[in-house]
């Protein structure tokens, strides 16, 4: 059975690593790997997207590849025909799958059932390519060390679910700032607190989450499929905006996060966000390195 990504924890440390390894590599030019030559990619996207539809083709390009575009409208995913029919078709054209859409069940079944890796682009529970891009920012711009404090503001979304599952294979030291009814999801974050090299904290005071922290990190406060319930998690979550005044609780030296699109002026003010410790497009420029890696490293996999 292939290698698949769904979730960061379908991989072990070890390989999370080996990962980041092929991301530097191929980020210096030091390999040039093409094991996508004469493959094509299907990319189904049921939700819109700019960096992950233009990073994963520029990226399955770069690997040798043909990326194709198929739409919700186009395949129809469980409703034209089943996921599994649909997982063995495509198994038949293709080399990878990668899929943007809403249900984890959804991408964890075309898993289940294709003969090829598949590789989440993005669910409402997870986002595991961000995260794992996000990580390697990290280290490029504080340099190695054991562990990083990393506090994460707003939301309890799937980019706060995948800080977990990064947290439950390495040592991370994380602190979700939220509200009581905006927390990430509970299994998640139980298997994080399960991992003695981390140490998970959730709290609603946004001056304890970033205290002395080396990363702010924060999201739009109503994902997508959410908008309706964007006034209202925005009067529950004002008080994590990633400002000035927040920042000044960190550690000097700490790097701002946004894994973008941003609301400027809501989660996050333009002053952090243009200002010198943003490294927001730094994050945005890495997607295309650790999707390359992923890809690489499923495809060797294979």
């Amino acid at each position: 059975m292939p290698r698949s990504l769904c979730q960061i924890t379908d991989l072990t440390a070890s390989e999370v690593r080996e990962v980041f390894d092929l991301c530097r590599q191929m980020k210096a030019g030091e390999i040039k790997p093409k094991p996508l030559e004469g493959k094509s990619v299907a990319c189904i996207f049921t939700k819109p997207s700019l960096r992950t539809r233009v990073s994963f083709e520029v990226g399955i390009s770069e690997l040798g590849g043909q990326a194709l575009y198929v739409t919700d409208s186009e395949i129809q995913l469980g409703k034209r025909e089943s996921i599994a029919d649909a997982a063995r078709v495509l198994s038949r054209y293709v080399g990878l799958i990668m899929i943007r859409t809403f249900q984890q069940s959804d991408v964890e079944e075309l898993a289940r059932y294709a003969s090829i890796p598949v590789v989440n682009g993005l669910t409402d529970l997870v986002h595991p390519c961000q995260i794992l891009g996000d990580y390697f920012t990290i280290v490029e711009h504080l340099g190695q060390r054991d562990r990083y404090r990393i506090a994460y503001l707003g939301d309890g979304n799937n980019v706060t679910n995948s800080w977990l599952n990064l947290a439950s294979l390495i040592p991370v030291d994380l602190r979700i700032g939220t509200t009581g009814d905006c927390r990430p999801d509970p299994q998640i974050t139980e298997r994080a607190g399960q991992n003695p090299a981390s140490s998970v904290l959730l709290t609603d005071d946004p001056k304890e989450a970033v205290a002395d922290a080396d990363v702010l990190y924060t999201d739009v406060w109503a994902s997508m499929g959410q908008k309706h319930l964007a006034e209202e998690k925005e009067r529950k979550l004002e008080r994590f905006q990633v400002n000035s005044s927040l920042l000044g609780q960190a550690n000097p030296g700490a790097i701002v996060m946004h894994c973008l699109p941003a609301h400027r002026g809501r989660e996050i003010t333009d002053d952090v966000m243009d200002g010198p410790q943003s490294v927001v497009f730094d994050q945005a420029e890495n997607r295309l390195h650790i999707q390359k890696a992923i890809m690489t490293f499923l495809l060797k996999q294979a």
